[in-house]
């Protein structure tokens, strides 16, 4: 059966496979799939997954639409701790090598399946396989991460992100000598062209607003404290490899990998350390450290020594 649906304004310039995902409920891969069958025309004109849908047009809908049913995740996750809990909220201490959640182009282990293996009650609210996460970390960014439990705290924390008001620091590695030793990275962010997940500066991008100061001068490199004004993608990644300074170890941005496998670093040199915000609930400003990591801890150890 054909559907034809209206494109909202709010979908205005997404991606053909963002834009019917949200419109259908979908996931943004079953999406994918439909429009690579040539399932999906906007007008006279067969999309493809990166077109972008306009207001006022319709799209018509050919190809069989099979929802998937998502199964809950419960799988443990070794390393993984919780720096506070309490009946609204709970701070985990996330280790590299675990995403937040399942999405596409994901399988491994995430901080929603390793919460419900532990028997911590997270909050319903949001998508079936986010329930609960209220920000996100890289799968290969290790630290501090809050996740609602209680409905309240979901949505006050959704906000508290959304209109920055939640410190978030981070250490991090990066190439070379910064210069100036203090400074701020103001560049807009969005998808690469041409590339699925990865992101880039570009025209037109989400702002995104980095600060950095100087911790430590390192040998070819430098350990800078990093604050976050905006949450986009991948961002403290980005802004550093656009700059010339590639984080130690991101290879997928501009990082050498040679450099990585002489100081046995698997992942960036990014770890979130800091993360201070307000009890939904309460107003009670709440602070959590995260201790660097044993991996990170022996790359400074090598640099310093060298």
């Amino acid at each position: 059966m054909n559907r034809v649906l209206p494109v909202p304004e709010g979908l205005t310039g997404l991606r053909a496979d963002v834009g019917l995902a949200k419109l259908l409920g979908l996931s943004r891969a079953k999406a994918g799939e439909i429009l690579a069958q040539g399932g999906v025309a906007m007008g006279e004109t067969v999309l493809k997954k990166s077109d972008a849908l306009q207001s006022g047009e319709t799209l018509e809908v050919t190809a069989p639409i099979h929802p998937k049913v998502y199964v809950p995740e419960v799988t443990p996750v070794p390393g993984l701790k919780l720096l506070y809990e309490d009946a609204d909220l709970v701070v985990v201490d996330k280790p590299a090598g675990v995403a937040a959640h399942t999405g596409p182009g994901w399988d491994g282990p995430t901080v929603v399946g390793a919460l419900r293996a532990a028997g911590v009650r997270i909050s319903t609210s949001g998508p079936v396989e986010r329930e609960g996460i209220v920000h996100r970390l890289d799968a290969g960014t290790s630290g501090a991460m809050v996740v609602a439990k209680s409905e309240l705290a979901y949505g006050k924390l959704k906000n508290a992100f959304r209109y920055h008001r939640v410190e978030k620091i981070y250490l991090a590695v990066a190439r070379g000598i910064l210069k100036p030793s203090l400074g701020t990275i103001d560049a807009p962010i969005g998808r690469a062209p041409g590339r699925e997940f990865k992101m880039a500066v570009v025209v037109g991008g989400k702002p995104a607003v980095t600060h950095y100061d100087t911790a430590e001068s390192l040998p070819g490199a430098t350990l800078a404290r990093v604050q976050l004004e905006t949450g986009r993608t991948h961002q403290i990644r980005v802004h550093f490899a656009a700059i010339g300074h590639p984080l130690l170890g991101d290879t997928e941005y501009g990082a050498d990998a040679k450099q990585a496998v002489r100081l046995g670093l698997e992942r960036q040199w990014l770890h979130a350390s800091r993360l201070v915000f307000k009890h939904p609930r309460t107003g009670i400003e709440i602070a959590m450290d995260s201790p660097l990591p044993s991996d990170l801890q022996g790359v400074l150890a090598v640099l310093r020594g060298s």
